[in-house]
């Protein structure tokens, strides 16, 4: 299974460089310079292999240089380019409270034991969202074949987390659920 660790938002200047937008903890050693990008384009199994020529903050985002990539039309072409790791390749999370993506991704998800449903199941996450107010979990409606609830991944509302049962418990305020 593949892990999305970045994807390139945008080119940036008239010399190949990246705007990456960053999907990992550990920015310093997976954009290390001399390292090993694996990129495709999203909606396609098509993976090429690029080289780190150099990488720079600028203005609090990652700018990236690639070995080839030498120009502006260079670089737009790779709009949107997911950059992915084998999941096989993750060491084990130390922390018990830390989750990969792909960890919670399948999980069912029902309310806890302080809701008024507890117990009852609310869905399954499809996709753990990365958004400038923090993670959101994106799931399916239970019985649902389409639609999307979104959760916000904060203690006040995600309760308890079972990767044995492949579980997620849900205390969510009254209204940020339809039909609650």
């Amino acid at each position: 299974m593949e892990l999305v660790v970045g994807r390139v938002a945008k080119s940036h200047g008239i010399k190949g460089e990246l705007v990456v937008e960053v999907r990992t903890d550990d920015p310093d050693d997976r954009f290390a310079v001399g390292n090993t990008l694996r990129g495709k384009p999203r909606r396609s199994n098509v993976v090429t292999e690029y080289t780190v020529e150099a990488v720079r903050e600028h203005s609090g985002r990652l700018l990236l240089r690639l070995e080839g990539i030498t120009d502006r039309g260079e670089a737009d072409a790779l709009r949107g380019v997911l950059f992915v790791v084998d999941t096989s390749e993750l060491p084990p999370s130390d922390d018990p409270d830390e989750f990969y993506d792909h960890e919670l991704e399948g999980m069912a998800v029902r309310f806890g034991a302080d809701h008024a449903q507890a117990g009852v199941e609310v869905g399954t996450v499809i996709e753990v969202l990365h958004s400038a107010a923090g993670e959101l979990l994106s799931i399916r409606p239970a019985g649902q074949d389409a639609g999307e609830l979104l959760v916000p991944f904060v203690a006040a509302i995600v309760t308890s987390v079972s990767r044995d049962d492949r579980t997620i418990e849900i205390d969510p305020p009254e209204g940020l659920l339809d039909g609650d």
